[in-house]
């Protein structure tokens, strides 16, 4: 049975992605929407899971499972042999049923990581370089297999501009059931050292069932398949540089950690793991539009309209980059609140905090630009992603010793490990850029001056209520700050074509979006 792509009739755009140039507008705008539903919910969800393991389970061994969850999660990213993204040009590009190509896809992913779970269950020392929290943290290797499955099912799903499916498994399944199972299983004696583990492995299960009931129904079962070995083996092949770049943009976000695991205590660790948890908050701003921007992209690219994808990318860009920094000026004014929620231990993460969102805001103008290089310029995205990995942990273990020479805590040395990582994601950014737009034959910026006129009243706002209680800083300071910049970034900083973000489904917008699955 086949399963055509959404038809190309009633307004709607045809699957080659010719029409009106405000239908690909109007759908990086719905599904960034959608997605950006996903963020609030998830913020909500994160907040709890950093209060109960800050509070019950601790630094200690909140470092830990920091430090394991570095090897199971890089190991989930590769597993998915780029398929996170290179998925949509296969669809775009393959004639066989679409069905057949996902169950390829999905059947590549399952056996790369089943390899990868039984190595770390027969060699798990990786994972612990601080030691175990309990023998419960042996079956960690299983979310390898969950999380690389689900990226697929998602990938495939976004493919069809089903945006809600991701928020639905990544936004409130995932990390709502994280929180609570890390709860019910600190009060269950036989298993309170390992809870941290086993509502981690919980949450994945329970996120690949929710991304694979969508699935099912919008694609249905692949009746007269049957696996390819060397088909399998060329998507492989093909999407080798891609599942590098994958891992090693995953792995920036991650190194420091693994660095800092090295040369510290796990509760320095586990202080700096809360801060990075709370700085990609705003970074998974990113992930409402990297979704649907892949297959738009993807679909301009058959028509060899550069200057299109240049609007697309700026467009998508400028939109995380004002999210993001609304959302850093709320979280790191009041850091040392904020943080001081998980546990007060937790408050001498808020140098390492301020440097941690500056870095995921520098960090928006590589995210986009690598959205379009991974479909034009593979291995030249490798390159520059590899240098920027290379770079980051060059500057971080610097860093370290420098400052440890000079006799400063392990706090400030957690510091450093922040800075470098901005310093190399700005690398990062600069460098895609250039090169994007080189391919291109178009500017590529996502940086516009009204950012510059909506942050000093934000942060002026800001500092003002860091003087009152602490209460009243954190819930009448942060929304004041929030409504300060997003105030002036409305009248001054956004056009039409901006506002298409949040005008709701309407006729404009409905129209030129196919039906979700």
């Amino acid at each position: 049975m086949t399963n055509p792509a959404p038809p190309a009739s009633g307004g709607q755009p045809a699957p080659d992605g010719s029409g009106q140039p405000g239908q690909d507008l109007a759908a990086l705008a719905k599904g960034g929407r959608t997605n950006f539903l996903g963020f609030l919910l998830r913020l909500a969800a994160r907040l709890p899971f950093l209060f109960i393991a800050g509070r019950l389970y601790g630094a200690d061994q909140l470092g830990r499972f920091a430090s394991a969850l570095i090897v199971i999660e890089i190991a989930g990213q590769i597993a998915t042999l780029g398929l996170k993204r290179g998925l949509a040009k296969e669809l775009h590009n393959e004639k066989r049923d679409e069905t057949h190509v996902i169950t390829d896809g999905l059947l590549l992913s399952l056996i790369t990581s089943s390899l990868f779970a039984a190595i770390l269950f027969v060699f798990p020392a990786p994972m612990f370089p601080n030691g175990m929290n309990s023998g419960w943290d042996l079956y960690l290797p299983i979310a390898i297999v969950m999380l690389a499955l689900t990226e697929v099912m998602l990938a495939a799903l976004a493919y069809r501009y089903n945006i809600a499916a991701t928020v639905r498994s990544r936004s409130i399944v995932e990390p709502w059931s994280l929180s609570i199972m890390a709860g019910v299983f600190y009060f269950i004696p036989a298993t309170q050292e390992g809870g941290l583990a086993l509502s981690y492995l919980f949450s994945v299960i329970a996120a690949a069932l929710t991304a694979l009931i969508p699935l099912l129904r919008s694609y249905g079962w692949p009746h007269g398949w049957k696996p390819h070995l060397i088909h399998l083996a060329a998507i492989a092949r093909d999407n080798f540089p891609l599942a590098l770049a994958d891992a090693i943009e995953w792995g920036t976000r991650r190194l420091d950690i693994a660095i800092l695991g090295i040369f510290v205590s796990p509760a320095t660790v586990g202080i700096y793991y809360v801060a990075v948890q709370v700085a990609s908050l705003p970074q998974k701003l990113k992930t409402s539009f990297e979704p649907i921007l892949g297959p738009v992209i993807v679909r301009k690219l058959k028509e060899k309209d550069y200057a299109a994808i240049a609007r697309q990318v700026c467009q998508a860009g400028f939109w995380i980059i004002a999210a993001q920094t609304g959302i850093g000026l709320a979280l790191g004014i009041p850091g040392e609140g904020v943080l001081g929620l998980v546990g007060p231990q937790f408050i001498y993460g808020n140098g390492a905090l301020a440097f941690l969102l500056l870095a995921e805001v520098v960090a928006s103008t590589a995210v986009v630009s690598e959205a379009a290089l991974i479909y034009l310029a593979r291995l030249k995205n490798l390159a520059i992603s590899f240098a920027t990995i290379t770079l980051q942990g060059l500057l971080t273990v610097g860093v370290i010793f420098a400052i440890k020479e000079l006799g400063f805590s392990e706090l400030f040395q957690a510091a450093g490990a922040a800075i470098s990582l901005c310093l190399a994601l700005a690398f990062a950014s600069f460098t895609k850029s250039r090169v994007l737009a080189g391919i291109l034959g178009e500017r590529i910026n996502n940086f516009r001056w009204p950012l510059v006129w909506a942050i000093a009243p934000a942060v002026v706002v800001g500092f003002a209520f860091t003087y009152l209680p602490e209460w009243m800083e954190l819930a009448i300071g942060i929304p004041a700050i929030l409504a300060t910049y997003g105030y002036v970034i409305w009248k001054r900083g956004f056009g039409e074509e901006d506002r298409v973000l949040f005008r709701q489904a309407g006729k404009k917008d409905t129209a030129a979006l196919p039906p979700e699955g």
